[in-house]
């Protein structure tokens, strides 16, 4: 098998709140837009945000239940304080604020109108993550 191109597929209770959020706020450029979605670039893959969810399980008010849906958004930046200081001057909720995990990587966690929860990582120079592998 050879996967050629891949996305993650966000279907959102308020399209328009999660089209600002990743658009304006994140400030994701736009890949394409069509008919009822947007296709943005997320670094080397895209995020596409269409539609509605389909059988997320509901709140009794008629909501769709934050975070339903169990998919996490990973994104590597530069520069965590600056995100962090960046987020935060724009308003988005801090989950978790950025500090060093214990494998090293440091992160941040944030959530999308819909309860998408989102790691934003910066990996510091000399992690493995950084290196090939393969031939060790």
């Amino acid at each position: 098998m050879e996967i050629l191109n891949s996305r993650a597929i966000l279907r959102p209770a308020d399209p328009d709140a999660s089209l600002a959020f990743y658009r304006d706020t994140l400030g994701l450029a736009i890949s394409r837009e069509f008919p009822g979605g947007t296709v943005f670039f997320l670094g080397n893959g895209f995020l596409e945000v269409s539609g509605r969810p389909s059988g997320a399980p509901d709140t009794p008010d008629g909501q769709v239940a934050p975070d339903a849906g169990g998919l996490r958004l990973w994104l590597q930046v530069r520069d965590l304080d600056a995100t962090h200081r960046e987020l935060v001057d724009a308003g988005v909720t801090v989950l978790r604020e950025p500090r060093e995990e214990p494998w090293g990587l440091h992160e941040m966690w944030v959530a999308d109108p819909d309860g998408t929860r989102i790691v934003f990582v910066q990996i510091p120079p000399g992690h493995p993550i950084r290196r090939d592998t393969r031939g060790d």
